[in-house]
């Protein structure tokens, strides 16, 4: 069952070209991540945060890239990310055009 991870958390940058240069590496990681479908990265300078949304293969590949990522956050001074894991509709996931 295919899962969507949303992490969302303080962040006072950097910002767009100076966080794409910044976390290229990361990317990479992320993107060689088993299970992983796709990742959009988001930000929102003005309210100081930033985040990502994730599509899995299963709830299980969703689990163990939390469990891969939140130490790594911390390390980054990311200290309490909200996390949220959701069940997809796919019918109604299709029907609304998404990227499945």
């Amino acid at each position: 069952m295919r899962t969507l991870l949303q992490f969302d958390f303080a962040f006072d940058g950097p910002w767009g070209q100076d966080l794409e240069i910044a976390c290229r590496d990361l990317a990479d990681d992320i993107a060689a991540q088993p299970g992983l479908i796709w990742k959009l990265w988001g930000e929102n300078r003005s309210a100081g945060r930033s985040g990502g949304v994730y599509l899995f293969e299963t709830p299980e590949a969703a689990a163990a890239y939390v469990a891969k990522h939140r130490p790594r956050l911390a390390a980054f001074g990311v200290t309490d990310p909200a996390i949220s894991s959701f069940s997809l509709n796919l019918p109604l996931s299709r029907t609304t055009r998404a990227p499945l």
